[in-house]
């Protein structure tokens, strides 16, 4: 009881002070200008001394209704049940490697009553493993991939119905395996500009939890955000992507790690312009290391190391078109290094670029090459790279073009180890 009274004094306070700025600095109860700043969170000398996704979230909200600020994360292990949402001007930071976000363990269960278009509530068959304001996401076995999934934070249950926060993007029949589980993000930026998520690791704790699809969520997610920046965060066996972001402009990832996660490692995509992916790791995951979805444009990738993973190093395709990759390291993955997806001439991953990276022993899982280039692609320039095979995996081609290719361009590149170009006929 001592712990949420003062987190309600807390609120108050802040709510209080709102508006009535010199009135509470004259009384001595705050510093309006420290809150407006800082809001420290986890252990008994923190302004609010929870490890939960609560107590964060609290803090976030007290800043959202002042336009922005930081919230600092204390070292711990703090338990995760929702979504910490992030706003415009909010920045998230950790302690480092100390400061750990851990997922709760999963449940679902089946709704017995069609959840239909725009709902806020379902009913559903066992409400046990819910608690209000944890993350959930909804699906059936005809909407359960990319976009057609509902995500959001339960607000109240009362029985059997769970209500939540965001409108059903689909209708979703019982009778089809209709379901609610309690995966999320565990940050997300959605709609949101000018934010900074800094210096902590995420533990997915994916062997018990459901998966969820990149379109949707994330250990790290924005969709429809602007101008942010994700630094030195770990994400760690998430069931899904580790990090991803939607329709976003000017989102920078530097010194990240994504590791042993159930799906891609970094996914920006559906229209994402100028992103940065810089000094990362992606490594061990059961999808690609770096994949670019649809329309990611104007991008740069450098100096990534992006290795182990179960298909392929980068992933291209969709109007995924000029971007610079340059300084990576790209190995020992399942398939190829960097592949260009089947698309037509009309959405083709054109006028992209590679300059002095070492693309080598890719193919642990088969025979591969270490650029495959498919589709009616144009205009990609290969040069001043290092393509080689030195006995690990199957990378026995260096370059291999589709038929339907045009406008390849390789120069002054260091191949070793397998045949140099292949064009298929």
């Amino acid at each position: 009881m001592k712990t949420n009274w003062l987190l309600l004094s807390f609120v108050i306070l802040l709510w209080f002070c709102a508006g009535n700025d010199s009135k509470c600095q004259s009384i001595g109860l705050v510093d309006v200008r420290y809150a407006e700043q800082v809001i420290t969170v986890g252990g008994p000398g923190a302004d609010i001394p929870g490890y939960t996704s609560q107590a964060v979230q609290i803090a976030l909200d007290a800043l959202k209704s002042r336009g922005g600020g930081t919230v600092k994360l204390n070292p711990g292990i703090y338990e995760m049940t929702g979504p910490l949402r992030l706003s415009d001007n909010m920045t998230l930071r950790g302690s480092g490697e100390s400061t750990v976000l851990r997922k709760c363990d999963g449940f679902k269960t089946s709704f017995v009553i069609d959840a239909d278009w725009g709902m806020l509530k379902a009913v559903v068959k066992d409400a046990s493993g819910f608690k209000k304001g944890m993350g959930i996401q909804i699906f059936d076995d005809s909407h359960k991939s990319a976009w057609d999934v509902t995500t959001a934070v339960i607000t109240d249950i009362q029985g059997n119905t769970i209500y939540f926060d965001n409108g059903t993007v689909n209708d979703y029949v019982a009778s089809l395996n209709g379901t609610i589980s309690n995966s999320f993000s565990l940050i997300e930026a959605v709609e949101a500009e000018n934010v900074k998520i800094s210096d902590l690791v995420i533990e997915g704790n994916g062997a018990a939890n459901e998966y969820i699809n990149g379109c949707r969520g994330g250990g790290v997610y924005m969709h429809k955000s602007r101008n942010c920046l994700v630094e030195n965060v770990r994400v760690n066996e998430f069931n899904g992507d580790s990090f991803s972001w939607q329709v976003t402009e000017n989102i920078s990832v530097k010194g990240c790690e994504a590791s042993h996660g159930r799906g891609l490692g970094f996914h920006p995509g559906a229209g994402s312009d100028h992103t940065v992916i810089e000094d990362c790791i992606s490594h061990h995951n059961r999808g690609d290391g770096i994949f670019l979805c649809w329309r990611v444009q104007n991008g740069i990738f450098r100096n990534n190391r992006v290795y182990a993973n179960s298909d392929n190093g980068f992933s291209i395709g969709h109007k995924d078109t000029d971007n610079i990759f340059e300084n990576n390291h790209v190995y020992e993955n399942g398939r190829h290094g960097v592949y260009f997806r089947n698309e037509n001439e009309q959405n083709g991953g054109h006028r992209n670029t590679f300059r002095n990276n070492i693309i080598e022993n890719n193919g642990m899982a088969g025979e591969s090459a270490g650029f495959r280039i498919d589709g009616e692609t144009r205009d990609i320039s290969i040069i001043s790279n290092t393509i080689r095979s030195t006995g690990k995996g199957k990378q026995t081609v260096a370059i291999s073009a589709g038929r339907k290719t045009s406008g390849i361009i390789s120069e002054n590149n260091s191949i070793s180890g397998s045949r140099e170009i292949v064009y298929e006929k």
